[in-house]
């Protein structure tokens, strides 16, 4: 039932809240806050005032409008970011990154500590640097410090068994702590450099290390004098490529550029004096918008989310000024406990780095759009090709993949005018079917796909694709038809008779036919693109899947044997083989184990073999 505006808005409150607008489904459009909602809200409605013509069409759809009142206008505006992360609203400016970053972790446990890519909640114990934008920029550095410092990069649980230097050590990657090949203090004293690496701190390592250099000269230590200087030099060279500020210049800039109504925001990470790198975001529902307005939202959904990091900048640096900045300050105080200036005027050598993060931002647009008009123009030669009267805008393609008939995975990726929409791709694990039956797991994939599409009223597809011949086809086909969706059109593609690229044979349901297309074809280059990708994504989903078997420990269906104590088993044993070769005596050795548990360990053990 239609609210009644006018009714609406006298019950109105003064107070700060948010408002979320809906549409005659229940489903939200929009979230917005307020400091005053009456008066908020209110303007929506008041024909004196000027509005855009998105928000326009946006009121006419407005069916009802649910209200949330707050004790602030702070709390509004986390609760207003809450609601937009959950709800989507079609609306809203929406920033798709929901991802954890990455950091590099030095443990503190083993006294050979070690430096290790890490991603997830932040509470193992030890040291963390970043965060780094991408998983490469962490890995590079990861690369550099065991390149300069010979820090080991093994498993606590492979470097508590070798009795002799692994590969690492003979290609100098690795000073092999393992085998006693360095002292404790001489690790130790690499570790520190190396944290200093990650820190920025290059001058302080430089003095550091002059120090033992000259040390050992003078000792005659020709070998050691001889490596520090290496080391020196190396992180000179590297200091002259990376080093772009002192030791405390830790900010954030974020850049916005607008072209042919789309729109990019570059965002810097500057730590420790350090660039990092940076990630492009590419907004939807931008309709309108200025680069001020891209800017503050992007501000309050970047920063306010729940997104957890280690160090936070004390600066973020924008390209276009805002109204506002103050309240999104006093926010970002209260959650982080510490004050985040938000400056749009800069000068020196700050200005440079802004002007540098707008030039990436237009750079990152210039090819976005670029590939968007290659791929309009792909579709529409699709749909040529295809002879479909209406256009086509979203196309799923399937495909299965195993090992023999093992670890049997489908996948399904969506493709959009703006490339693919991986926040819709999904996997399925294949069950109850026999092995190899691609027809069988084909059925399923296509049967659950579009089951709890139909279920969820999801929007459907305009055209399917199956990466396989007649067989695939059929009985996907067949599964559309028994949930009335065979007014969707699917395509078959087969691999020709070399399996060659360009030599696909093309099978389209509306008239059962082979299609034949030129290996120039736009077409086909579309449909090559779709199709790799389904099926790298189910290779990517089938391997893990059958890395997690090969990994599987017997000692999780024991009764009595969580994770701490499976740890406790692999560990004073050096790993499941070695528990396998234990007795019943050896085994209630471990701390935790009785001498119950350890006939229990024993017999499933070697029942299982």
């Amino acid at each position: 039932m239609k609210v009644n505006i006018d009714k609406f808005l006298k019950s109105l409150t003064t107070r700060p809240g948010v408002y979320c607008m809906k549409n005659k489904e229940s489903k939200i459009i929009y979230v917005g806050k307020a400091k005053n909602l009456k008066k908020r809200v209110s303007s929506y409605f008041n024909r004196n005032t000027s509005i855009s013509i998105k928000t326009d069409v946006m009121i006419k759809q407005i069916d009802d409008i649910d209200i949330t009142v707050t004790q602030t206008e702070n709390e509004a505006l986390i609760l207003e970011n809450n609601f937009i992360k959950e709800f989507k609203p079609k609306y809203n400016i929406i920033f798709r990154d929901d991802k954890s970053y990455p950091y590099i972790h030095l443990t503190s446990k083993h006294k050979f500590p070690r430096f290790n890519y890490y991603r997830g909640s932040i509470n193992t114990k030890g040291k963390y640097f970043g965060p780094y934008p991408t998983p490469s920029s962490v890995k590079k550095t990861l690369n550099l410090i065991q390149k300069l410092f010979l820090i080991r990069n093994c498993e606590d649980s492979v470097f508590s068994n070798r009795s002799r230097p692994c590969l690492q050590y003979q290609i100098k990657r690795c000073s092999a702590p393992c085998v006693n090949y360095i002292s404790e203090d001489d690790y130790q004293s690499d570790i520190n450099s190396a944290t200093l690496f990650i820190e920025g701190k290059k001058e302080k390592i430089i003095t550091t290390l002059s120090e033992p250099m000259q040390k050992a000269s003078d000792s005659l230590d020709y070998e050691k004098a001889a490596k520090l200087r290496d080391q020196i030099r190396s992180i000179r060279d590297i200091q002259e490529k990376q080093f772009v500020g002192t030791d405390r210049d830790n900010f954030d800039i974020a850049a916005c550029v607008i072209s042919n109504s789309k729109s990019c925001i570059n965002l810097t990470f500057i730590r420790s004096g350090l660039n990092l790198g940076s990630r492009k975001f590419f907004p939807r529902n931008i309709e309108e918008q200025t680069e001020s307005s891209l800017i503050k939202a992007f501000i309050s959904q970047f920063y306010l989310s729940e997104i957890k990091v280690k160090k936070y900048p004390t600066e973020i640096l924008i390209s276009h000024d805002f109204e506002g900045k103050s309240l999104i300050e006093s926010v970002l105080r209260e959650k982080f406990e510490k004050s985040i200036k938000i400056k749009a005027k800069v000068r020196g050598e700050r200005l440079k780095w802004l002007q540098m993060a707008k030039d990436n931002a237009m750079f990152s647009l210039r090819q976005k759009l670029a590939t968007s008009e290659s791929l309009a123009k792909r579709y529409k030669s699709l749909q040529k090709l295809l002879g479909l009267s209406e256009d086509l805008e979203k196309i799923e393609c399937f495909d299965i993949s195993h090992t023999q008939g093992d670890a049997t995975v489908g996948s399904c990726v969506v493709f959009s005018h703006n490339g693919p929409t991986r926040d819709l791709y999904r996997k399925y694990n294949i069950t109850n079917i026999i092995k190899s039956d691609d027809y069988a797991a084909m059925s399923q994939v296509v049967r659950r796909r579009y089951t709890r599409q139909i279920k969820e009223d999801a929007s459907l597809p305009d055209l399917i694709m199956i990466d396989g011949g007649k067989g695939q086809m059929s009985v996907a086909q067949k599964e559309l038809d028994e949930l009335q969706l065979s007014h969707i059109p699917v395509l078959g593609i087969a691999k020709g008779p070399s399996r060659k690229t360009g030599m696909e044979k093309l099978i389209f349901s509306f008239n059962k036919k082979v299609i034949t297309c030129d290996s120039a074809s736009p077409a086909l280059h579309l449909i090559q693109q779709i199709r790799d990708e389904a099926h790298r994504f189910a290779i990517t989903a089938h391997r893990q899947k059958r890395k997690k078997k090969t990994n599987y420990s017997v000692l999780e269906d024991i009764e009595g044997i969580g994770n701490k104590r499976r740890q406790l088993l692999i560990k004073h044993f050096g790993g499941l083989q070695g528990v396998s070769k234990a007795g019943i005596n050896d085994l209630t050795k471990v701390n935790g184990i009785n001498k119950n548990l350890a006939k229990k360990i024993y017999e499933t053990i070697h029942d299982d073999s």
